[in-house]
């Protein structure tokens, strides 16, 4: 089964009220994720709104598509972290990875899916441009950053949902 994963963060200043959001889509079934921190990042919010995604994930996929509108985590993820984990987790500047915990997280996710046969590819999607779930994404982040009471997030049919 092919699963479709939309992620996104926000901050209200950075640092500052962080928000992330996922959006997951199966065959079958859309679900939406949500949540918030009161100091934070938004790379952080980004690698976040990922992490939480993929553990949403169990052994019934066989191929995932990531799609953000990070770069920070596209890049991340397909290009740096193997030269980061390499070098003991500094960059080639030979300085500390920043948000070292949260890629450690996010590649023990991708790793437990590989190890499980998922193919995993991450792809990066252009923010702001009307592409309704990457829209819809960025909303849920940006209200959880907000702490917004209004926030109705959907878990049920793909056939019921609106976005």
């Amino acid at each position: 089964m092919k699963i479709t994963i939309y992620t996104d963060g926000s901050s209200r200043g950075n640092p500052g009220k962080g928000g992330w959001g996922a959006i997951i889509i199966t065959p079958d079934e859309v679900i939406e994720l949500g949540g918030r921190e009161n100091m934070t990042t938004n790379n952080r919010m980004e690698l976040l709104g990922a992490i939480m995604g993929l553990k949403e994930i169990g052994k019934e996929a066989k191929e995932i598509e990531v799609m953000t509108d990070s770069q920070y985590v596209k890049k991340g993820m397909t290009e740096w972290i193997d030269g980061w984990i390499k070098r003991g987790w500094k960059g080639s500047t030979k300085k500390p990875v920043l948000n070292q915990d949260l890629w450690e997280d996010l590649k023990k996710e991708e790793d437990r899916l590989k190890a499980n046969g998922v193919k995993v590819t991450w792809k990066y999607v252009q923010a702001h441009v009307g592409i309704p779930l990457n829209e819809r994404v960025d909303t849920i982040a940006t209200m959880c950053a907000d702490d917004a009471n209004d926030l109705q997030l959907y878990r049920g049919a793909k056939s019921d949902y609106t976005v």
